[in-house]
């Protein structure tokens, strides 16, 4: 299967979406971004509470899509996970960890959107 889709796990604030996908698309060979959004994401993901739907979602990605990568974002200015920089970049990779456990085969990057808007990998 060819590999035109990534996966996004971004918080659900509107203002990192097209930052995030244009990085993606740019930095990698993909065509699609599938987005899995939740408020806060990332606190979710590094306290290891997400939910069968959640799982579900990533499955229909990963499987059906071929999705290779996968792609955890964090933002400044989160209103869902409102905690220091220093904590929120420490929870996106708490979350890579995570989903390196959950899917070994799959290469994770963990992604920081700035107060510009900018998208940096960590």
């Amino acid at each position: 299967m060819e590999n035109k889709f990534a996966t996004c796990l971004n918080c659900m604030d509107g203002r990192t979406q097209l930052p995030v996908i244009n990085w993606i698309k740019d930095s990698y060979p993909v065509e699609y971004v599938d987005m899995i959004t939740e408020p806060g994401i990332v606190g979710l993901l590094s306290a290891e509470k997400y939910d069968t739907g959640f799982l579900k979602k990533l499955n229909i990605s990963t499987n059906q899509h071929g999705s290779r990568h996968i792609f955890v974002v964090g933002h400044h200015d989160c209103a869902g996970n409102p905690v220091s920089e220093e904590l929120h970049k420490k929870q996106v990779l708490i979350s890579v960890a995570v989903l390196k456990r959950l899917l070994p085969s799959l290469e994770v990057i963990g992604l920081w959107v700035d107060e510009k808007f900018e998208v940096n990998k960590l």
